[in-house]
C-alpha cells in the first residue's frame, strides 16, 4: 500500500509536530455514542455490533489524512493512502485475546462476511498475532464488552513515535430507552489536535445515525 512521504521542512504542522513529538504528548477523549437506531437495524438484518463498529471507525480513518499519518518501517514520516482495521478477538476458553486484521472493504455486507471468516479461522489459536504477515497500514481497534467506562487510556512506550490513533469501544448501556456505547479515542498531539478528535467523534455519531445508507 502506498505511503506518501511528508516533507517536514515545508509541512504546515512542522512547528506543532516537532514540539509535541519532543514532548511525547498524547491525549485521549471519551464520548458516548447513541447507537439506538443502529442496533435496531443490525438486529433486524442479523448483523453484529463489533464488525459494524470496526467498519465505521475504518471509514472515518480513511476519510482524514491526520488519522493515517505515521512513521513507516524506515522511520520516514508520511501518511498511508489507505488503512485497514487491526482488531482484537476474545478467546472464551482461555480468557485471552488475539489481534487479527481484515482488509479494508468498503461494502459493509462484504466486510461483515470477511470478519466472520477471519473470526472462525483465527479465534482460539492461543496466539497473540495468529494472522500473518501483518500489514503496516493498519489501525488498532478493540472493544471491552464487559464494562462501560467514562474514560480510557492505553499507554505505548515506543519512544513517543507511535502516531496512529487507538480506538476502543466499551459495553453498551440502555439509558432512557436509548442505547449508548462508550468510545475512547487516543491520539498523538504531534499529528492531531482537539479539532481532529472532535471530527472523529462527530462523524462517528453521524455514521451511526445514518446507518440505513450502509447497513
Amino acid at each position: 500500500m502506498k505511503f506518501n512521504i511528508i516533507n517536514r521542512d515545508n509541512w504546515y504542522r512542522k512547528e506543532y509536530f516537532e514540539y509535541y513529538l519532543q514532548q511525547q504528548t498524547t491525549f485521549s477523549i471519551t464520548n458516548d455514542l447513541n447507537i439506538t437506531n443502529l442496533m435496531e437495524n443490525l438486529k433486524r438484518k442479523n448483523y453484529k455490533l463489533y464488525p459494524a463498529f470496526i467498519f465505521m471507525v475504518t471509514k472515518i480513518v480513511n476519510s482524514h489524512r491526520e488519522f493515517r499519518t505515521s512513521f513507516n518501517s524506515e522511520v520516514s514520516l508520511g501518511y498511508w493512502k489507505e488503512m485497514g482495521p487491526s482488531y482484537t478477538i476474545f478467546d472464551k476458553n482461555t480468557h485471552t485475546f488475539s489481534s487479527i486484521w481484515s482488509p479494508n472493504i468498503v461494502d459493509f455486507t462484504e466486510f461483515h462476511s470477511q470478519y466472520e471468516k477471519d473470526i472462525g479461522k483465527y479465534n482460539g489459536t492461543g496466539r497473540l498475532f495468529p494472522k500473518t504477515p501483518i500489514p503496516d497500514n493498519n489501525i488498532p481497534i478493540s472493544m471491552i464488552p464487559w464494562s462501560s467506562f467514562t474514560a480510557f487510556n492505553l499507554n505505548i512506550n515506543n519512544n513517543g513515535d507511535y502516531l496512529l490513533p487507538i480506538i476502543t469501544g466499551g459495553k453498551y448501556l440502555q439509558k432512557y430507552n436509548e442505547i449508548w456505547l462508550a468510545v475512547s479515542l487516543q491520539i498523538h498531539h504531534a499529528v492531531c489536535d482537539g479539532y481532529h478528535a472532535s471530527i472523529f467523534m462527530n462523524e462517528l455519531q453521524k455514521f451511526a445515525d445514518e446507518n440505513e445508507n450502509w447497513v
